[in-house]
C-alpha cells in the first residue's frame, strides 16, 4: 500500500489517501489497496467507525490521476473499494482536508458524515474533461441534495465551497484546519458512545428504509435487515438496559 496509511486509534480506522504532490489523485492501484483496507475495517469485530482522509493541507483527493490510466475493472465495491459498498453498516466519516472533486467527492458522498476544514471545496468536473462522474455522484446528489440543487452542479461543473456544501445539507460541521483531527475525533468518540451493534442496525434501516417504496413498508422489512436482527438478540441489548437500571456506564462489546 505505498499510496495510502491504514493506522488505528482504539476501535477507529484511519485511511489515509497519501499523495499530497498529486493532490492525492487516485491511481489504479490504490483502488485495490483501499478495497484491501476497507475490507479489514469490515471483517475486524475490533473496529467500530472508519475514518477518511487526506494527506496534506491541499487536498482530500482531486479525483483519479488520468496521467497514470483509468482502471475501468474497478474492484468488486467499486471506485476506491467504497462507493459500490453498499452492505457496510458501520459507520464512515469522510475528514475533508481541502480539494474533494470527481472521484474525490465521489468518495466523500460515500460516505456518512462529512467534516471538512474551511478550505475544502467539492465539484463534480468530469464533463470538462469528456467524462461523467459514475462513481456515485450522479446518484448519490440528487438522493442527498434534492434534484434541482443536484442537476444544477452537475450540468455545470460547478465547484462550491465548504459553506456552500454546508447550506446544501452535504457537511455536518466546518473546522479551521487545524482543528479538523480533533473534530473528527470528537464525532468519533460521540458515536463510540453508544452500543455499536445499535449504531449499526441505526446506519443499515436508515439507508434501506430509503429504497422501501414507502414508509410504511419501511417499518415493516426493517426486522428482516442483517443488522437490526444482529442487534435485536446482542448482548449489548441487554447490557445497555441493565447498566441504565443499575445506574452505571454501560460496557459495551460489540456483540
Amino acid at each position: 500500500m505505498s499510496f495510502i496509511d491504514v493506522s488505528t486509534k482504539g476501535p477507529v480506522t484511519w485511511v489515509t489517501l497519501n499523495r499530497p504532490e498529486k493532490m492525492n489523485a487516485v491511481t489504479p492501484d490504490m483502488h485495490d489497496d483501499l478495497q484491501t483496507a476497507f475490507d479489514s475495517f469490515a471483517e475486524d469485530d475490533s473496529q467500530y467507525v472508519c475514518v477518511v482522509t487526506g494527506a496534506g493541507e491541499k487536498a482530500f483527493c482531486a479525483g483519479s490521476d488520468l496521467k497514470s490510466g483509468i482502471n475501468r475493472d474497478y474492484p468488486k465495491d467499486g471506485y476506491a473499494g467504497l462507493i459500490e459498498r453498499f452492505d457496510l453498516p458501520k459507520p464512515v466519516i469522510a475528514a475533508v482536508n481541502g480539494l474533494a472533486l470527481g472521484g474525490g467527492f465521489e468518495i466523500a458522498l460515500a460516505c456518512d458524515i462529512i467534516i471538512a476544514s474551511d478550505t475544502a471545496s467539492f465539484g463534480l468536473p468530469e464533463p470538462l474533461v469528456g467524462a461523467v462522474a459514475l462513481g456515485g455522484g450522479i446518484h448519490r446528489l440528487p438522493r442527498q441534495i434534492g434534484l434541482k440543487n443536484a442537476m444544477g452542479l452537475l450540468l455545470t461543473s460547478k465547484r462550491i465551497d465548504v459553506y456552500e456544501a454546508y447550506r446544501l445539507g452535504l457537511v455536518n460541521e466546518v473546522v479551521p484546519p487545524a482543528d479538523l483531527v480533533a473534530t473528527t475525533e470528537r464525532w468519533c468518540e460521540d458515536i463510540l458512545k453508544g452500543a455499536p451493534l445499535s449504531i449499526r442496525a441505526s446506519k443499515e434501516a436508515a439507508l434501506r428504509g430509503l429504497e422501501e417504496p414507502s414508509l410504511a413498508d419501511a417499518m415493516k422489512n426493517q426486522n428482516d435487515y442483517p443488522a437490526y436482527a444482529q442487534w435485536r438478540t446482542s448482548e449489548d441489548l441487554f447490557e445497555g438496559r441493565t447498566a441504565f437500571a443499575e445506574k452505571r456506564p454501560p460496557r459495551w462489546k460489540g456483540k
